[in-house]
């Protein structure tokens, strides 16, 4: 019987759950493509139907929970924003709310946090990765120069630098929260922190700079 095209993207969602659910499980180094296609009922060759390999298959479950969020980053540049700083804290708790409120979310960020080693087999995925933080890196750049030019940061500040600190911050809360989710508040403590490093760089009313 020929398999259709909604087949087709079927059988890829089941190879993508299942990766989700043993990758969580057991971790991804300890995963085999075997273990994959067993648990979604598929042989392995559908796997190389739909991926080249285990990182083009880790990259795939991903980006379908991390490329609404970057596309949410990619309207950081859109035009007609008023507040490019408003905007960095707003998309960045759009992130954290995310995280802790959406169980598909919190499993890949535990796996991609956690539950995996960046070895030989998984280079796709630490270049993924780095292209994701550079991206992420842009378009933040892009609002805190904005908000440069508009006054609304102090001039003596480089933007590179201020994005890869508010990167750090971002990174390190998810990090620290996703070891034991119940120590503190994503949210609460998420835009705190965030609050207080933007407010750290607006210009101080008569402070000279």
């Amino acid at each position: 019987m020929r398999r259709t095209k909604a087949d087709a993207l079927q059988t890829r969602e089941s190879l993508l759950d299942a990766a989700e659910t043993l990758f969580a499980q057991q971790g991804v180094s300890r995963t085999s493509l075997q273990d994959i296609a067993r648990a979604a009922g598929c042989t392995r060759g559908a796997i190389y139907w739909h991926f080249k390999d285990k990182a083009d298959l880790f990259n795939a479950m991903m980006a379908r929970t991390t490329l609404p969020m970057e596309d949410g980053l990619a309207q950081l540049d859109a035009p007609g924003r008023t507040d490019p700083l408003a905007d960095v804290l707003q998309s960045s708790m759009n992130v954290f709310h995310q995280i802790v409120h959406d169980p598909r979310t919190r499993r890949v960020f535990d796996i991609a946090t956690l539950k995996i080693e960046l070895v030989a087999e998984l280079d796709g995925v630490r270049r993924r990765h780095i292209e994701v933080q550079e991206n992420c890196a842009q378009h933040i750049g892009h609002c805190l120069t904005r908000a440069q030019a508009a006054g609304r940061v102090r001039p003596d500040l480089d933007p590179a630098m201020l994005t890869l600190t508010l990167l750090a911050i971002v990174n390190g809360l998810i990090q620290n929260w996703m070891l034991e989710p119940g120590r503190f508040d994503l949210c609460e403590t998420g835009r705190s922190s965030l609050t207080l490093f933007l407010d750290g760089i607006r210009p101080q009313a008569g402070v000279a700079r």
